[in-house]
């Protein structure tokens, strides 16, 4: 029996130049080739990640073709992996999937049992899926920002890239342990009411950050979780207080880092890469026992937007202009 699926397919033109495309396709069974647990899928999400790979940028898939992803929420229907059983509720995000195996924007999934984490009971499928790896790095950051020592209390911490997906679950989470936090945005005049509902006591203009600075600025922040990258990452690094931490885990605005050592040398900064691809068993059980701990569902419903299985391609679109807020969830049974 077919199933659907949105396959991203790579071709060679008439010049030799490849190109990328996707399609909402009839996919068979066979395709599931990778993985000892299958998953019948209820939701998965847009990601930036997965905008990028719907659109035809390249860099994200690794192998073709190959259905796009990268989180699933589902249910087992069967497995080898001796860790569940049929009817057990699973997620997983990264991992692999999306990028080099097949993933969750589809209405099945064969992947690595040893990887899925049960969902919690807190959260239904949908909140599972609009949590996803945005939700899921959002906590790798703040665990980060708590193993490093900063406290309450320690000052403002600073969210980049503020009104995304990562963005938006930080400030809920910091806010909800009661952090005092800063959220920066380009779009402070249309965004400012919804960041002040999810926590956020201070709202500043992303430009402040876009411009190469002197290396060493003004001590502001106890700490920051930046999504950003490039010139945004090294403003913030010359801006945090001695001792401080910056957690970097995207680079929507570049890959580079146009910093000195100054920062860590002279302040002690410490610079955490988050990665949520890779992440071990035992840190994705605990991001997620955290998360079903301190995110309100109410503030993770009230940034929730739920789409069809065929709407994929057109959020991804929005997601790169930059017209969504919040979390795209793909409701993978419409």
């Amino acid at each position: 029996m077919t199933f659907r699926g949105w396959l991203v397919e790579k071709t060679t033109d008439d010049e030799g130049a490849a190109q990328q495309s996707a399609r909402l396709a009839d996919l068979e069974p066979d395709v599931l080739t990778t993985g000892d647990t299958e998953v019948e899928t209820a939701a998965s999400s847009i990601n930036y990640k997965d905008a990028l790979a719907l659109t035809g940028s390249p860099g994200i898939i690794k192998n073709w073709p190959l259905v796009a992803g990268i989180d699933v929420v589902g249910t087992v229907r069967s497995s080898d992996s001796g860790r569940w059983m049929p009817g057990d509720h699973v997620l997983l995000n990264g991992a692999g999937l999306g990028e080099s195996v097949n993933g969750g924007l589809a209405e099945h999934a064969r992947v690595d049992g040893a990887h899925l984490v049960r969902v919690p009971s807190k959260f239904t499928p949908t909140q599972a899926a609009a949590i996803g790896t945005a939700g899921f790095t959002a906590m790798l950051a703040v665990l980060a920002i708590e193993r490093h020592g900063v406290r309450p209390g320690d000052g403002p911490v600073l969210v980049t890239g503020a009104a995304g997906g990562v963005g938006s679950i930080t400030i809920a989470t910091l806010a909800h342990l009661g952090y005092e936090v800063v959220a920066s945005t380009g779009r402070a005049d249309t965004e400012g009411e919804y960041l002040t509902s999810l926590g956020a006591a201070e709202i500043i203009d992303r430009a402040e950050f876009s411009e190469p600075g002197k290396p060493l600025q003004s001590q502001r922040w106890a700490a920051v979780a930046d999504a950003v990258g490039s010139t945004t990452l090294a403003t913030t690094l010359s801006q945090t207080r001695y001792g401080g931490i910056v957690t970097a885990c995207g680079m929507a605005q570049g890959a580079d880092l146009p910093a000195t050592v100054v920062p860590f040398i002279l302040r002690g900064i410490t610079l955490a890469g988050i990665n949520s691809v890779d992440a071990p068993l035992s840190l994705r059980e605990e991001a997620w026992s955290r998360l079903a701990q301190t995110l309100d569902v109410g503030l993770l419903d009230s940034m929730t937007e739920v789409y069809a299985l065929a709407d994929a391609h057109a959020v991804a679109e929005r997601v790169l202009a930059g017209e969504v807020r919040g979390r795209s969830v793909i409701d993978v049974t419409q």
